[in-house]
């Protein structure tokens, strides 16, 4: 404990890999502590003079708080907000990033004024429970993980995933040597019982990681209880395991969906308490070790391309981070960060939060409406689903069984997927086949005894998203996957 009674976080460090422990400090990255200092001439860096950067100012315009017409409306000049930030320092405003310096070498942990408006963000949502918690900037995700993966893995180790999981979350630790192993799912997520099962049948060395989508999976669009992340979080500790929560659909949760449509009106959340409130508990809120490393990311709340996230974990693991970066991918893009910490502080957390509930309300409605769609047009006898209450993503559950050929095509559920996939294509809609997420890893050596999930034999899915087409096309194009489920299965 500390004086203060906060708790430190555990020492994980036996968990890192022969990679991360060996980097050392750069010599020339310990220099820059002294760029910029007064009196200081600076000759020890190969930074060009920012004079030369052609970009003498970047501004955007975007939407005002509390975005009155709504998000995703155009914008008029009382609803717009333009943000400029200039190359020299004394031309921006308090806390904006200029060029000269964005544009710049340096930097690695990501520029000061974004990573502070970001560990005051994750403060209110997520109230870290021990002290020396930090967070460094990475280009999304994507990298994020990738360097997870080199922080804590050697070529041929194990580490846990999910049974469905994202297609190149996994190839990424293909592509290392890593061995995936996967963990029992059901429609809300994983099974603690499954993974305390895997756990306690496993033969030789422990994985050091269990790699999660938490909150509106991908692709099953599932999202873990309050209750079944606390038991995992308890498995976690007693098998001394990390927690990699992947988390870029954490703030597109939603009201559990009812056919009610009346029922629907009124439920929007306006007020930010109410809103944190209702956000499931992350797994980093539950940490009191230090086992949890959490992936954040703006791809699903302001743009994929802009190529920016965070990490969130305790001081020393992310210290590892830090001098992989500084040897990869050095840092994020310099017009990234000036121009999103541009607009963050002209919104605030205030107007952050205000977006954040425009988009769940967006998301509830598109949800809405894509299970309408699938409860109206998709043939119950052999079809069902659970309404997500998070993320971009639907599944249709699929009844292989009842289909007129399984038992002349071997009783293989993945031929009848394939037939319904060529099928959805010819009526003019494309779903994405669920074994196309399949985890095909298994541990080495392997274990003892685990229960088969008889389901798995005769059932298939697909998954869909609402967030990429407009509502009219949605709907359109459920109608014509329901009808390929009807023609397939002889229903029409």
């Amino acid at each position: 404990m500390t004086k203060d009674g906060t708790q430190n976080a555990k020492d994980l460090t036996h968990l890192l890999s022969p990679e991360a422990k060996s980097r050392q400090n750069s010599p020339l990255k310990d220099a820059f502590k002294y760029y910029k200092l007064p009196n200081m001439t600076f000759l020890g860096g190969g930074l060009p003079l920012s004079d030369y950067f052609p970009f003498n100012r970047v501004s955007a315009d975007i939407p005002t708080p509390s975005f009155p017409n709504g998000i995703g409306a155009p914008l008029t000049e009382e609803s717009k907000t333009t943000i400029e930030v200039f190359k020299k320092a004394d031309q921006n405003k308090p806390n904006e990033i200029e060029l000269a310096r964005s544009l710049q070498y340096g930097y690695t942990e990501g520029q000061p004024e974004l990573t502070a408006f970001l560990k005051e963000h994750t403060e209110m949502i997520h109230k870290i429970p021990y002290k020396d918690w930090d967070l460094v900037a990475s280009v999304g995700n994507t990298e994020s993980w990738d360097s997870t993966l080199r922080t804590f893995c050697a070529r041929g180790d194990s580490i846990l995933v999910e049974e469905y999981s994202f297609s190149s979350a996994l190839e990424t630790a293909n592509g290392q040597g890593i061995n995936t192993v996967p963990v029992p799912m059901d429609d809300y997520g994983i099974i603690p019982s499954g993974l305390e099962t895997l756990l306690s049948n496993w033969i030789g060395n422990k994985p050091k990681l269990l790699y999660t989508i938490s909150t509106g999976q991908n692709p099953t669009g599932s999202s873990l209880s309050a209750e079944r992340r606390k038991q995992i979080y308890e498995i976690a500790c007693k098998y001394d395991f990390i927690i990699i929560e992947d988390e870029p659909y954490y703030f597109l949760q939603m009201e559990t969906y009812t056919k009610d449509k009346k029922a629907r009106e009124g439920k929007t959340v306006h007020e930010h308490k109410e809103f944190i409130k209702a956000l499931v508990p992350s797994f980093i809120s539950l940490d009191t070790e230090g086992r949890v490393i959490r992936l954040d990311s703006f791809s699903k709340v302001l743009a994929p391309g802009l190529r920016l996230g965070w990490i969130v974990g305790q001081e020393k693991l992310l210290e590892r981070y830090v001098r992989l970066h500084e040897v990869s991918i050095q840092c994020p893009s310099g017009l990234t960060q000036s121009m999103t910490n541009a607009l963050l502080q002209s919104w605030g957390q205030k107007g952050y939060l205000d977006w954040l509930i425009g988009l769940r309300a967006e998301y509830t409605h598109k949800r809405d409406v894509a299970i309408d769609a699938l409860e109206e047009y998709c043939p119950k006898e052999v079809t069902s689903y659970v309404p997500p209450v998070a993320g971009m993503f639907f599944t249709v559950n699929i009844d292989a069984s009842k289909h007129p050929k399984f038992h002349e095509l071997g009783e293989d559920p993945l031929k009848i997927e394939s037939l319904l996939y060529e099928q959805s294509i010819k009526q003019g809609t494309l779903m994405i086949p669920g074994s196309w997420f399949k985890s095909q890893g298994q541990s080495t050596p392997p274990q003892r005894n685990l229960p088969q999930n008889p389901a798995a034999k005769t059932h298939i899915f697909f998954r869909g998203t609402y967030a990429a087409v407009p509502l009219d096309q949605l709907v359109f194009g459920l109608q014509k996957f329901g009808k390929a489920v009807k023609i397939e299965f002889g229903l029409d």
